[in-house]
């Protein structure tokens, strides 16, 4: 059953995170920002829906991130989801987009870094790379400052990542580092220098 998340403050708890309710160019929205100063990168830092236990299925999400005014120069915009987050907040599947390395960047290697798939804790982009594993990356066709559509398909152990309605998937991970029975919430992703809004919130349970 597809459950139609309504995007008010009241309905998430901020983890490590501020959330609030916004308007953007009229648009009702949900802002999060990342609130705490985590030194790491790939943490849990997230706005997460209260009441939701989710294992398999679909979430859809509409999203747009700018950088905040004093976002430090490694800042990419990141936006994203959490899912199957536990109740302490200590272990979590995660997906998100770096729009600056999208459509509007010029150097290689960075555009070859537009999203990441990440397991908290442990399985951080940092960890992939400095094992060389390439596969929880890829590139993306988009940019900061404009509304992206995601669509994550939840199965087992395995979940697609599509953007903005393409056919194929942008990025797909065979094998989730919790691997199958990992229950938990879905939430909001954001990270170091970005401001994160969110419009519309779907998820659908197949179990």
């Amino acid at each position: 059953m597809k459950r139609q998340i309504k995007l008010m403050t009241g309905n998430f708890t901020a983890i490590h995170t501020s959330a609030e309710d916004a308007v953007l160019d009229g648009i009702p929205v949900l802002r999060v920002v990342k609130k705490e100063k985590i030194n790491e990168f790939d943490e849990n830092t997230y706005a997460k829906v209260n009441g939701l236990s989710f294992h398999n299925g679909i979430i859809e999400v509409k999203m747009l991130s700018r950088l905040l005014p004093d976002a430090p120069d490694f800042a990419r915009g990141f936006i994203g989801i959490v899912y199957r987050a536990n109740e302490a907040d200590c272990e979590f599947e995660s997906f998100y987009v770096r729009p600056t390395n999208g459509r509007d960047c010029a150097d290689p290697v960075r555009k070859s870094h537009g999203c990441q798939y990440f397991s908290y804790p442990g399985y951080t982009f940092n960890y992939f790379r400095e094992h060389g594993i390439t596969d929880y990356e890829a590139p993306v066709n988009i940019a900061l400052n404009e509304w992206i559509t995601l669509k994550a398909v939840i199965e087992n152990e395995r979940a697609e990542f599509y953007l903005n309605g393409e056919k194929q998937p942008t990025l797909v991970v065979a094998n989730m580092k919790h691997g199958v029975g990992q229950h938990g919430s879905v939430g909001i992703f954001v990270d170091i220098g970005t401001e994160a809004f969110i419009s519309d919130l779907k998820v659908e349970c197949g179990d």
